[in-house]
């Protein structure tokens, strides 16, 4: 600190020189610093001081509690349910999401600033009809609300759910488009055995997988010709064990192309795919060789729908996808399983008529 500093007394006062030795004075306080006309002392140097002190002992009064957060609001829920075990124990990308949802939300109209003990059913509803254009992502934030207040009443934060009354908004009953067969022997055309890109469709097709499982497989995973692996997707909470029967046309796809040592799938710099870069990689792929509309999460629909309509059960659909529940299940098969029918009933009234 300079003499002249040191005369006034003055605090939170510090200096730095630039890169030609001009030293430049800063009031510093809170983690903010205010740079002040020199020289220390001089007419302008207190008055920025003085104006620099007082504006930021008014952001400090203004400051809504700890960390600038309000107790007992809606973001200080947030921060209550981000800490918790209840969240910790979810899937990283599951936390990711919901993080981002959930901020989202409070920014909106500072609604986080708000006592989370008044919001109400219509005030989520109002909410929700506002992102009625974009309806995943509108019942995304009804989800993400769910499980806030969840939390808030396991652990005695509030004693009601509103979210939990709030209905979620129809979207796209279909969801991913479902790959047809011409769509597939278009990619085919386009990638022929022995690329990646190849590859990562045979990966797809044939076990039914999510990316996060796909990306993952390498030969540790094979046990006399069975896929043996836990799903990643809930592998904390509730994991599931999967034994799956390699088919003679995946084998052969995978002998035929140059894999990693433990990831069949691997970059162009021989290094494992992440979830999101794979995800973005089979979208250009599906670009590149004009199938825009083809996803590859639209490649696990498509193999619940070939199982389906070979006659296969819910249950048995449900062995190789790994889905706990058989809601997406007939959701994906929903075409299929009434092609399958119609053909059957249209069997029999042949038979009846010959």
């Amino acid at each position: 600190m300079t003499e002249e500093q040191m005369k006034f007394r003055l605090k939170y006062i510090v200096e730095d020189k630039d890169r030609h030795g001009n030293v430049r004075l800063y009031y510093r306080r809170h983690g903010r610093k205010i740079r002040l006309r020199g020289p220390a002392g001089s007419p302008e140097f207190l008055a920025d001081y003085r104006e620099a002190a007082a504006g930021l002992s008014e952001r400090k009064d203004k400051s809504p509690g700890v960390g600038n957060v309000i107790p007992r609001s809606v973001r200080w829920l947030c921060v209550q349910y981000f800490k918790s075990a209840m969240f910790k124990e979810l899937d990283p990308r599951t936390q990711k999401v919901r993080r981002t949802v959930l901020e989202r939300f409070c920014k909106h109209k500072n609604d986080g600033d708000k006592p989370f003990a008044l919001l109400q059913p219509r005030h989520v509803r109002i909410r929700r009809d506002e992102m009625s254009d974009r309806p995943e992502a509108a019942n995304s934030m009804v989800k993400a609300l769910r499980q806030l207040y969840r939390f808030a009443l396991r652990y005695d934060h509030h004693d009601d759910n509103p979210a939990d009354k709030v209905e979620y908004l129809k979207g796209n009953a279909d969801g991913f488009h479902s790959w047809t067969l011409g769509e597939i022997e278009k990619y085919e055309e386009a990638y022929p055995v022995g690329t990646t890109a190849r590859l990562a469709l045979a990966l797809a097709l044939y076990t039914g997988q999510r990316r996060s499982d796909l990306v993952q497989f390498g030969k540790q995973h094979i046990r006399d010709g069975w896929l043996v692996f836990t799903q990643h997707k809930g592998r904390n909470r509730n994991p599931v064990r999967m034994e799956i029967p390699i088919i003679p046309e995946l084998q052969s796809v995978i002998d035929q192309t140059p894999t990693g040592d433990l990831t069949f799938l691997v970059t162009a710099f021989n290094r494992p795919f992440t979830s999101n870069g794979f995800g973005n990689r089979f979208r250009k792929w599906c670009d590149d060789a004009g199938l825009p509309q083809c996803s590859v999460h639209g490649l696990r629909k498509a193999a619940a729908a070939r199982l389906a309509e070979l006659g296969c059960t819910e249950q048995e659909i449900m062995a190789i996808t790994g889905h706990r529940t058989s809601k997406e299940v007939t959701r994906y098969t929903r075409a299929a399983s009434q092609k399958t029918r119609a053909e059957s009933a249209l069997r029999r009234m042949s038979g009846e008529q010959s």
